[in-house]
């Protein structure tokens, strides 16, 4: 296994790579944001956390489908909004109350075609769309999507949060295939029953209410390794990540699986005495779940084989989001 290259790639992937944007842009609110006392979590997580001052925190997040994946397939677009948007609310252990989206198009077919995506994603998930804005007159097609949810006070899982000796445990359904827009996407749920998808996602709220992980984060476009780089760097941590651990599908390339966004998937840390408790209940619900590592007071993500291990990203130096807790 050649992990300088596995490394030189993961560094370089556009998925980990566009991230850095977020760095040059998260300082313009700091000024602002510690005056509005309800906000619990916000920059840095898959959800921010606001205290409405009842039993329950509300969950409130926002995604942008990339123009490129637009183009490659505008109902798989529509689709993968709604299931990027569950995604962040369950990475977040909570419950998908609602969404709205913004959609610009001057092409009406354009339109029919990401709101038919949305639909089914709609009758999927089980998460309403209750409105939105649409542009019908831009030379250019856009969508977005922005989703609330809600958690019990005390039971979100935040990914700043991980802390020195937990294990880090990877868990996705690989009972999929590759998607139709691009070479990491990875579609685990159209042919699945509805009532099989949403099961997969309470798992994240077991976790969250029995108190069973320290940090947690769902597997978006940075892939595998760059999803627990987002973690490590917000929580101010490193991990060692050794790669024959993770599982992957036989019929794909294993540097390629390190950057697939594989639709229904969660990183989480825990204390080594809830790893098998985690493991166990992630597999019972249908994910390929497993250890692959151990969270570090390093500022470093190493990932290693054998006795052989190689630093992806020196957080003393390198930057994904720049957020930091």
């Amino acid at each position: 296994m050649d992990l300088q290259k596995i490394a030189k790639e993961i560094r370089e992937f556009e998925g980990v790579t566009r991230k850095k944007s977020i760095a040059n842009l998260i300082n313009i609110f700091e000024s602002v944001r510690l005056e509005y006392s309800h906000s619990v979590v916000d920059f840095g997580d898959d959800a921010a956390v606001i205290d409405i001052r009842g039993d329950d925190y509300i969950l409130f997040a926002a995604d942008g489908i990339w123009t490129r994946l637009i183009k490659a397939s505008m109902w798989w677009a529509g689709y993968s909004s709604v299931l990027v948007n569950v995604n962040d609310i369950a990475a977040m252990g909570g419950k998908p109350v609602a969404m709205v989206n913004v959609l610009s198009s001057d092409n009406e077919k354009t339109c029919r075609e990401l709101l038919r995506g949305i639909r089914d994603g709609v009758a999927k998930f089980g998460v309403p769309m209750v409105g939105g804005h649409l542009h019908p007159d831009t030379p250019y097609t856009s969508l977005s999507v922005a989703i609330i949810g809600t958690v019990k006070k005390r039971c979100e899982i935040r990914s700043s949060t991980a802390r020195p000796g937990d294990s880090v445990i990877a868990a996705y359904d690989m009972d999929g295939k590759l998607g139709p827009n691009s070479p990491y996407s990875f579609d685990s749920t159209t042919m699945k029953k509805p009532e099989e998808v949403r099961e997969k996602y309470r798992v994240m709220q077991t976790l969250g209410e029995r108190h069973l992980v320290t940090a947690g984060k769902d597997i978006s476009n940075p892939g595998i390794i760059g999803t627990l780089g987002m973690l490590v760097e917000t929580s101010g941590m490193g991990a060692r990540v050794d790669l024959t651990k993770i599982p992957s599908p036989e019929n794909i390339d294993f540097i390629q699986w390190l950057k697939v966004h594989p639709a229904t998937g969660f990183l989480v840390t825990c204390t080594p005495e809830h790893e098998s408790e985690v493991i166990g209940l992630f597999a019972g619900a249908g994910y390929s779940a497993a250890c692959i590592g151990m969270i570090q007071d390093s500022h470093r993500l190493d990932i290693c084989s054998s006795d052989e291990c190689v630093t992806v990203f020196d957080f003393r130096t390198d930057v994904v989001t720049g957020i930091t807790r």
